[in-house]
């Protein structure tokens, strides 16, 4: 399908035009008691739906016809079977491909079933008409609606579907920086040296350097909206970040192409907000308003000052008070190292982080076996990030994900976690360690379909689910809306079992140690040293979620080929009373509603244990027996 191309519906010209009173005279869906307990589905919109695929069951149970296919085994490659071809589909991958608002609204019962409570979308807000950036992060518009995914109305209507539906509503912000709405004398495109450089002018409808600078532009195609970012001293002008670690670089500098906005001067707490700040932050509360969208995933933190994102968040949690969201949810993308998020967490006000290279690196390789499985549970005990007891874990303060749709960590070269033959045999296990540890979990779309994207630029991480120029497993024109396929499948029932008990959602976490003959116990790790390159743990890996007196015994097998069988340690005081264990869930159906007694460990002061049984790449959940 060819993008949509309806001219846009613009929004206000002018922060000073909007009606206020107008706009707040109505109820607002109240936010959730609690946002770590939701589980979240992050999707780009260009790429996730069309709302045109054959055969897909709507909300209501209904089978759909459609002009798009459903993907066939024997589609896989089918857009890249000769060099034209193949150079076609890579190229379909870096613009638009189709994906609108109206199509995500189709799939909201798709979502629905799988388990999904909280839907991130990626930015909605107009880009430059003769730009490719299907992401949306280059806004040139902020208070229009991307013509190419839908309209206002349909946003609304999306937001209205999703909260009927359960789920709430997380839109993808900047607030960093703007698109690339003008361009420097002579094209100069040397790194920041923090110097200011001279501005040739703003860019035009066609995207050439044509109108004056900073002069007021009248087309809503040109230049930035709304009129108030047209002024002077909005952009600090100081050209692209070369590097990305070193300050103040990083903060002033424009990212790629992209023009950076100067947010205001001071300290964290003197810090005063620049006017373009202001007005950005009143553009974002403007959709909160019109939209009854529940909360915000922002761009780039670690580009911006402490203090304007500290400014950001308390705008942001005061206008969400105001108007009856008194969790308005305000996730932050802070890429780098965990005690750095921490230290910003804390510093800024903002609610969670997302985007750490050392929660998604161990998360899946403590899935692979090639990193001890303690490495990633520590990650949520590691006391001396903010010197307090050792009992402190951030399951609050971490969104969790596997796959998403940057993969800074990796480097120049990108893949989902499917991509690895070893990882697409470990999809179940991985997706259910992620759903039933600490940390908000976080599905990227396509996950639960196996979708296995990887190359040398982020595009392959971002196919079309629903097929188009840029479909998955190098196809085009099929679609992958399977609710039949065994990932979702399994999925969507260990996220039902998920729902009903408490402390996989609320309870603390403790990596179990097991044992192959009930007498010797370990927590699993590797022999002799990693010293080999093709070394990996083969094991079972079990933890424990306890709340109040509540425990439940989670594990995971990472051999694909066999099932394993363990003793585990449990908690002697909380199982005093408890005679057995029984599967809540497990990936063989035939042991759901099965028991495992509670014996001595064979080792004296080592307390109780039980011995369960996880299916070849499975998952199980065992909670005490009813006695009875």
């Amino acid at each position: 399908m060819s993008p949509q191309t309806n001219s846009p519906s613009y929004g206000p010209a002018s922060i000073a035009e909007i009606d206020w009173a107008a706009l707040l005279d109505r109820e607002f869906t109240p936010s959730p008691a609690s946002w770590s307990e939701q589980v979240m589905y992050f999707l780009l919109v260009d790429r996730f739906s069309d709302g045109l695929e054959d055969g897909y069951v709507d909300r209501s149970g209904q089978r759909v016809t459609g002009s798009t296919p459903p993907f066939q085994p024997g589609d896989e490659g089918n857009a890249t079977g000769d060099d034209t071809s193949a150079a076609a589909w890579r190229a379909a991958g870096g613009t638009w491909c189709g994906g609108t608002i109206n199509g995500i609204r189709s799939k909201i019962g798709y979502l629905q079933r799988l388990g999904v409570t909280a839907l991130w979308i990626s930015p909605v807000l107009k880009q430059r008409a003769d730009s490719t950036g299907y992401h949306g992060y280059g806004t040139q518009d902020f208070l229009t609606i991307e013509p190419r995914f839908g309209t206002q109305e349909d946003v609304v209507a999306l937001v209205a579907e999703a909260h009927a539906a359960g789920m709430y509503v997380v839109l993808d912000v900047i607030l960093n920086h703007t698109g690339n709405v003008f361009g420097y004398v002579g094209h100069d495109d040397r790194p920041w040296d923090g110097t200011d450089r001279m501005v040739a002018g703003w860019r035009d409808r066609h995207g050439e350097i044509t109108l004056p600078f900073p002069d007021p532009v009248t087309d809503r195609e040109a230049a930035v909206w709304p009129v108030e970012l047209q002024d002077a001293g909005v952009f600090t002008q100081r050209g692209p970040i070369a590097n990305w670690d070193a300050y103040p670089e990083y903060v002033e500098g424009d990212f790629f192409d992209l023009k950076d906005v100067r947010h205001g001067t001071g300290g964290d707490d003197d810090y005063h907000p620049s006017p373009a700040l202001v007005n950005l932050v009143r553009a974002y509360q403007y959709w909160v308003a019109v939209t009854d969208i529940d909360g915000l995933r922002i761009d780039t933190v670690k580009h911006m000052d402490v203090g304007a994102t500290r400014y950001i968040a308390t705008a942001m949690h005061e206008f969400g008070r105001l108007i009856g969201k008194k969790h308005f949810y305000l996730l932050g993308e802070i890429t780098g190292r965990r005690s750095f998020a921490i230290r910003l967490l804390e510093r800024t006000g903002l609610d969670a982080a997302l985007g750490l290279d050392d929660v998604q690196e161990k998360l899946d390789d403590l899935v692979t076996g090639r990193r001890a499985p303690r490495e990633y549970f520590d990650l949520f005990r590691n006391a001396y990030l903010i010197g307090q007891g050792s009992d402190t874990w951030f399951g609050e303060k971490l969104v969790c994900a596997i796959d998403d749709h940057d993969q800074v960590r990796q480097g120049w070269y990108k893949s989902r976690f499917a991509a690895d033959p070893l990882g697409q045999r470990l999809t179940v296990p991985a997706l259910a360690l992620n759903a039933t540890t600490l940390g908000m979990p976080c599905l990227y779309y396509g996950s639960e379909q196996g979708l296995d994207g990887q190359g040398d630029n982020d595009r392959y991480l971002r196919e079309a689910m629903f097929g188009g120029p840029f479909g998955p497993f190098r196809s085009a024109g099929r679609h992958v809306f399977d609710e039949t396929n065994p990932t979702y499948v399994a999925l969507s029932q260990v996220l039902a079992v998920r729902r009903t008990i408490p402390a996989l959602r609320f309870g603390r976490q403790y990596l179990r140690e097991i044992s192959d003959d009930g007498v010797t116990f370990g927590l699993p790790d590797f022999i002799g040293g990693k010293d080999l390159p093709d070394e990996r743990i083969v094991s079972v890996i079990a933890w424990s979620r306890v709340l109040a007196e509540a425990e439940v015994v989670c594990a995971i097998n990472n051999d694909p080929d066999a099932e394993r069988t363990a003793w585990v340690l449990i908690d002697e005081e909380l199982n005093e009373r408890v005679a057995a264990y029984e599967y809540g869930y497990s990936s063989d159906p035939a042991r759901i509603g099965t028991t495992t007694p509670v014996t001595s460990s064979g080792t004296p002061h080592r307390g109780p244990a039980i011995q369960l049984t996880v299916p070849p790449a499975g998952f199980v959940i065992l909670v005490p027996a009813q006695s009875g």
